[in-house]
């Protein structure tokens, strides 16, 4: 018998429904975090990583936002690259079992979300020292993550919760 999520016994379904649940609310919190910090646009995003521009005589009023420093972007790099290693290896394993989506487009669900990773977080280090067109990537490759974060957990949740029932 070939295991499917639609065919798993219930107890491990309702498991892995509330595990797809809960990951979700934490990465939507997440990306609630990015959008307050960065209005989800590229001017914003460049504040965020390179700091506030102002004049030297000027005295900045709210807002003001910092340079990144070294130390700042390991840390953040660091936890997030293994965060979203970790959050992509499980609900990816997850959706492996899917029958909904198949064939090459199962495998690239799968395995892009891991790209994106890599290219979100070292654009962050290209904004910060190289120039400002890095931010671009830094942004698809962003918005790649979260799209197959939702595709994936939709087609879980719906598969398990749907197809047969709980």
């Amino acid at each position: 018998m070939t295991i499917t999520l639609s065919n798993i016994e219930p107890v491990l379904r309702k498991f892995i429904l509330f595990y797809v649940l809960t990951m979700s609310v934490g990465v939507l919190l997440g990306l609630s975090f990015l959008f307050q910090h960065t209005s989800f646009t590229p001017e914003q995003t460049k504040e965020h990583i390179r700091g506030s521009v102002f004049q030297e005589d000027e005295i900045p009023v709210n807002n003001i936002k910092y340079e990144k420093s070294v130390n700042e972007l390991l840390m953040t790099t660091h936890n997030h690259i293994i965060g979203f290693s970790f959050i992509f290896l499980t609900i990816g394993g997850i959706f492996y079992f899917n029958t909904i989506v198949n064939g090459k487009l199962k495998i690239f669900f799968m395995l892009e979300p891991f790209i994106s990773i890599i290219v979100s977080f070292g654009s962050i280090w290209g904004i910060r020292f190289v120039a400002d067109w890095f931010v671009y990537p830094a942004i698809i490759s962003g918005m790649f993550l979260y799209v197959n974060f939702i595709v994936m957990s939709g087609v879980i949740v719906y598969e398990i919760s749907k197809k047969r029932g709980l």
